[in-house]
């Protein structure tokens, strides 16, 4: 069983503001749980899982993990800021016992509010530390690196840097999606790394250069390889699926990782964390298991072309190690402060 997806990019811009406020009732939620009757221990054969990841991407990864657990599985599929936004509303009322977040972002603020049950080391030890929470809460399944997407025909030599964008020779020709999560994402890791300051300025310049507005990561990739564009910022898997797709002979788009430490060579993550109080916290623990195993790693190397977090697997693409591209040494939970990315954006005039 599954709910309609209610996503839209305005519900979840409203929705990421509104999480500062719905924390703090998160926090009172748990407040109220520490002082109120537990929720019954017995073990229910059905898991309710909240998804920022959409259907058409993991449906049947779920179906597996419905034999995996031997529980019939009931997902309610959303953005992930929505989703966390919705829980912390929820509190220990949620029926939700599996959160399955497209970012760390959403997972960070349901792990600062309390919301999520500290996993098993086993879990956590499963990934690298900087892949999981700190606190033990959340941990990654899949990730994707940003990149820097350029026209090998126009672009002789590719720029390694976010901060190459915003030269005068790349004037009105980048293309980005300002209003996508994993571009607010790229943003808040910038904030993390460099200060408020130094990423608020960047952005003056990036939009004085007058990039290209497209409203997704697909969009912004079709019009590089067009030569609509001669660069765009994206995740790495949109190349791999459409190289999947067309032929890799038959792209004229390239890819460029930036150098290591650079804002744009963030990896984000997609991970998985445990509502607290849950009546089927064991099944949950499963899912979880699952998802770290072979079989759910070699998914997401095989279908979605994302890095596989755990278990050993390597991509059958021939992507760089996640150890070469020498992501910035940023705390995934600290993704959390949208709100301040996206107020930030709407200053800029980006969203």
């Amino acid at each position: 069983m599954s709910w309609s997806r209610p996503s839209r990019v305005g519900v979840l811009a409203v929705t990421a503001l509104a999480l500062p406020f719905l924390a703090a009732c998160g926090g009172e939620s748990e407040s109220k749980e520490k002082n109120s009757a537990k929720k019954p221990a017995a073990e229910d054969s059905t898991l309710v899982v909240y998804s920022g990841r959409s259907e058409e991407l993991i449906a049947p990864l779920l179906k597996d993990l419905e034999k995996a657990t031997g529980a019939k599985v009931e997902v309610r599929y959303g953005d992930s800021a929505e989703l966390a936004a919705q829980l912390l509303e929820e509190g220990d009322k949620t029926k939700a016992d599996l959160f399955f977040s497209q970012d760390a972002g959403a997972l960070g603020a349901l792990g600062k509010s309390g919301n999520l049950a500290k996993l098993p080391q086993r879990s956590l030890d499963a990934v690298d530390e900087a892949f999981h929470a700190e606190d033990g809460t959340w941990v990654g399944v899949s990730g994707r690196a940003r990149v820097i997407a350029y026209n090998g025909d126009k672009v002789k030599t590719a720029p390694t840097s976010v901060n190459d964008l915003t030269e005068p020779e790349w004037k009105g020709k980048v293309g980005y999606a300002p209003t996508n999560a994993s571009f607010q994402a790229f943003v808040t890791g910038m904030r993390v790394m460099k200060g408020d300051d130094a990423t608020r300025a960047w952005l003056k310049d990036f939009k004085a250069n007058e990039p290209q507005v497209f409203e997704k990561n697909g969009a912004v990739l079709d019009a590089v390889d067009s030569g609509k564009a001669e660069l765009g910022l994206i995740n790495h898997y949109y190349w791999y699926e459409k190289a999947a797709e067309v032929g890799e002979d038959k792209l004229k788009a390239k890819l460029s990782f930036p150098t290591k430490g650079d804002p744009g060579a963030l990896v984000n993550v997609a991970g998985v964390g445990l509502l607290k109080g849950s009546d089927a916290s064991a099944t949950a623990q499963k899912a979880v298991d699952f998802l770290l195993s072979e079989q759910a790693q070699k998914y997401f190397a095989d279908e979605t072309h994302e890095y596989p977090l755990a278990a050993g697997v390597s991509s059958k693409d021939e992507l760089p190690a996640l150890e070469s591209i020498g992501t910035p040494e940023v705390d995934l939970s600290k993704l959390e402060s949208l709100d301040v990315t996206l107020e930030m954006l709407q200053e800029a005039g980006m969203v």
